[in-house]
C-alpha cells in the first residue's frame, strides 16, 4: 500500500520532516516514490515551517494512497491557510 508519510532529516535535537509517497512495507527514513512537502517544527520567526503540494498530494490520493495521521493535520493546517491567504498551493 502506498502511503503518504513523514521521513525524519536534519540533525540531532533539530528534527526537519520531508512529507514523502512511498511503499508502507520501506523503512521511514528510506526510499520514497516522490517528495512532496516539508515540515520543519522548530522553524525560526522569519523561517517557512510548512511547504506542501496539495496538488501532487490530491493526485496521490486519487490513486490510493493512504495520509498518516500527521500528515493529514498538516494538510489540513496548510489547506486553513490557503484558503485565509487566498494563496495557492506550491507546486515543488
Amino acid at each position: 500500500m502506498v502511503v503518504i508519510r513523514l521521513a525524519r532529516g536534519g540533525a540531532k535535537k533539530r528534527p526537519f520532516f520531508n512529507v514523502v509517497v512511498a511503499d508502507s512495507r520501506n523503512r521511514r527514513d528510506g526510499r520514497f516514490i516522490e517528495r512532496v512537502g516539508f515540515y520543519n517544527p522548530i522553524a525560526g520567526e522569519g523561517e517557512e515551517a510548512l511547504r506542501l503540494s496539495l496538488e501532487r498530494i490530491e493526485h496521490w490520493k486519487h490513486k490510493g494512497a493512504k495520509l498518516s495521521d500527521t500528515v493529514a493535520g498538516l494538510v489540513k493546517r496548510a489547506g486553513a491557510t490557503n484558503a485565509a491567504t487566498g494563496i495557492q498551493a506550491t507546486a515543488g
